[in-house]
């Protein structure tokens, strides 16, 4: 028992030590010159225009919300997709296939709502 609590102390240490010596390392060879440039907002490489506080529309982040949800809903659904044949085979893939549908169901409901909002239109019109 105590062999286990030594090796995770010898990995926390082993780990500890690799940090510590990791930002010693980069504060004692990284270069110090700061300048005005440096200090600058940077922006893909390209030198910014105007300032870096503006409005910004929230319908890019409706948007990009909306594919962050459809695109987890993938990284959810691909693992049940992957197992669903040994499922079938032991019995539990109708259990599996109704959770899915209902967890698809849900995704799809919040997607006609968001529809109907108006939220996935581009051009709003102004009467608002």
């Amino acid at each position: 028992m105590a062999f286990d609590f030594a090796q995770v102390l010898i990995f926390t240490l082993v780990a500890l030590g690799f940090v510590f010596v990791a930002l010693s390392l980069a504060r004692w060879v990284s270069p110090r010159f700061p300048s005005k440039d440096k200090g600058d907002t940077y922006e893909c490489g390209e030198r910014p225009q105007g300032p870096a506080w503006f409005n910004f529309n929230p319908r890019f982040y409706v948007v990009a919300l909306i594919f962050v949800v459809f695109d987890v809903e993938i990284a959810l659904t691909f693992p049940i997709a992957a197992a669903f044949r040994s499922w079938m085979l032991n019995g539990a893939g109708w259990l599996a296939f109704v959770e899915l549908l209902f967890f698809t169901a849900i995704l799809v409901a919040g997607l006609a709502y968001a529809w109907r909002k108006g939220d996935l239109e581009w051009v709003k019109s102004a009467k608002e």
